[in-house]
């Protein structure tokens, strides 16, 4: 039966590039669930935007003599470079500065604060007197009370995730002058967060399909007790408060980002011409899948399900499939001693599909990961080169100049080559269970495994042998082979799918992969193959070099 699939994707801050953290922590696998989905007949959205508002986006715009809608917009437009590059399938990408999202987050505002769950109440606020004004959550930086990080800003810890309030920070300082703040009070409006602590541990209880961590990390806070948040910041970059006498306050970024969800909906519904379509992906009966990093996790599992809760009739995440983090050459990624591969630089000397490869195949999933220029070249030579695409080349390439071009004929199919077609029929089963309930780690490698039987299948019948003397056993051993690269093509088109658009030209199809079907259709004999070109670049040991002396670090 079709299913209606929200594919819900976090939004990156538009105040600096993406790197390689980013990718595996949700847009990949985002991608890889999104396209299998599709595949399987299911209507999928899957979107997101660049998070514009905030102060990652004022602090960078301030370091660059800039506005922040300049910063914001230039850095929107590298995104979607980037995500083009990537092959990352958006269905909408847009921003927070649109008016359809500034009027949705207003809408559930109003509504929240009229069903009485948002309330004024005076504060106190951190006050720079040098700077003279007020200091959002990320001007306040300090050390962690809890894990006690030197690091820590106003709004959250990034060392061990925790949400804070500026406050709560040791020796909190001003960032653009360092000068310890003074407390003044102003008003501001808060979310009752602290009356969906029950429900809410209640409905993650009832959640066994999350990952651990995600499930243990959710529960912590809700055991350690909800306590109400401010929603509004005194600020004069973000969505305006839509009631009289606030103009110099706005909605907290924090609140307001993760309703881009469904204003995100609400403007791909009106792109597509029937502008109530959105409710089709909200309305309790379809599933919607949260891709985040894990310092994300409360933001997703905690404040939006509050939000949405208190707003009624529109459901709640059915998984958060939060990735852990992805370090660099063994190191935490850091932008300030370089330690980063940046998608754009990336680009400027390798194609995706060998990184989407190795990110699918070392996904954060249950614990953080690594990424190193040593397993890159590794699993593209030995696994992408060596296994998958000399499959590919030595089949079609001996189909296309022994057998006229054609798929060839096979007259009888022995037990060793019905062994392996059912191999390929059981990947197709075990790969789309794993794509559908978030293992991609483990999807990757069932499917390579398929590739690893093809071809030793392809060793011991060796067809250019046989043809000397049984034209009719090559053929028949050379189209079992065929087969299982049509299913191979099919079944890695969610991890590596310019590559598998590729594998789909070579075999004579002549419509796109994007129209294939989640199934193992057997190729038809006398079909017209394209000559096949090399599929994977095998790359030199000195790229492993290369690219560790650009991070300033010694290959390892």
């Amino acid at each position: 039966m079709t299913e209606n699939i929200l594919v819900a994707v976090a939004w990156p801050y538009a105040n600096s590039r993406l790197h390689l953290g980013h990718v595996a922590g949700a847009y990949l696998p985002a991608d890889i669930f999104a396209r299998y989905h599709r595949m399987k007949g299911n209507r999928v959205l899957m979107l997101s935007g660049s998070d514009q508002h905030g102060t990652p986006v004022t602090i960078r715009a301030e370091s660059e003599g800039k506005t922040p809608a300049e910063v914001a917009d230039s850095y929107h437009q590298l995104f979607l470079e980037d995500f083009k590059k990537l092959g990352i399938s958006w269905d909408l990408f847009t921003t927070t500065r649109t008016i359809n999202h500034e009027q949705t987050a207003q809408e559930i505002f109003l509504k929240l604060l009229d069903k009485g769950y948002i309330y004024k109440q005076s504060v106190s606020q951190p006050w720079c007197d040098k700077c003279r004004r007020f200091l959002p959550d990320r001007y306040v930086e300090g050390v962690c009370p809890l894990c006690k990080s030197s690091n820590a800003r106003g709004d959250q810890c990034e060392q061990c995730g925790k949400p804070m309030n500026p406050a709560d920070l040791i020796g909190a300082r001003c960032r653009a002058c360092s000068t310890p703040p003074v407390y003044k009070e102003s008003e501001h409006f808060f979310l009752k967060l602290s009356v969906f602590e029950q429900p809410l541990l209640e409905w993650v209880k009832s959640q066994p399909h999350w990952r651990a961590n995600v499930q243990n990390f959710t529960k912590r806070y809700l055991q350690e007790g909800l306590h109400d948040r401010a929603i509004t910041r005194d600020i004069d970059w973000g969505v305006p408060l839509p009631l009289p006498g606030y103009a110099g306050k706005r909605l907290y970024v924090w609140f307001e980002a993760v309703i881009g969800y469904l204003s995100a909906s609400k403007e791909w519904s009106k792109q597509s011409g029937d502008s109530e379509a959105w409710r089709n992906f909200w309305d309790g009966k379809a599933r919607s899948y949260y891709f985040i990093g894990k310092d994300n996790i409360p933001f997703h599992t905690i404040v939006w399900p509050s939000m949405l809760l208190g707003y009624g009739g529109l459901s709640l995440p059915y998984d958060v499939p939060a990735n852990e983090f992805l370090t660099i050459e063994a190191q935490k990624f850091s932008k300030s001693r370089n330690l980063a591969v940046w998608v754009s630089d990336y680009f400027e000397r390798y194609q995706a599909d060998p990184l989407r490869y190795l990110l699918s195949a070392n996904m954060p999933e249950t614990s953080d990961t690594d990424f190193s220029w040593r397993e890159f070249v590794r699993r593209n030579n030995d696994e992408l080169v060596s296994t998958y695409g000399n499959l590919v080349q030595r089949v079609l390439t001996f189909a296309y100049t022994r057998f006229d071009g054609l798929v060839p004929d096979a007259s009888e199919i022995d037990a060793a080559s019905q062994v392996l077609l059912g191999k390929a029929q059981s990947a197709f089963d075990t790969v789309g269970k794993l794509i559908g309930e978030c293992h991609f780690k483990e999807a990757i490698r069932v499917a390579m495994t398929l590739a690893q039987e093809a071809n030793r299948y392809l060793d011991e019948k060796a067809p250019w042998k046989a043809i000397k003397e049984n034209r009719q056993e090559a053929a028949s051993s050379l189209y079992v082979s065929i087969a299982v690269i049509t299913a191979l093509k099919t079944i890695l088109y969610p991890f590596i799918p310019f590559s598998s658009e590729k594998v789909h030209g070579y075999l004579g199809l002549s419509n796109s992969i994007e129209n294939d079907v989640w199934k193992f259709i057997m190729p038809q004999s006398g079909t017209k193959l394209n000559r096949p070109e090399v599929l994977f670049v095998k790359l030199e040991e000195n790229v492993i070099e290369e690219e560790t002396d650009r991070m300033g670090l010694g290959a390892s």
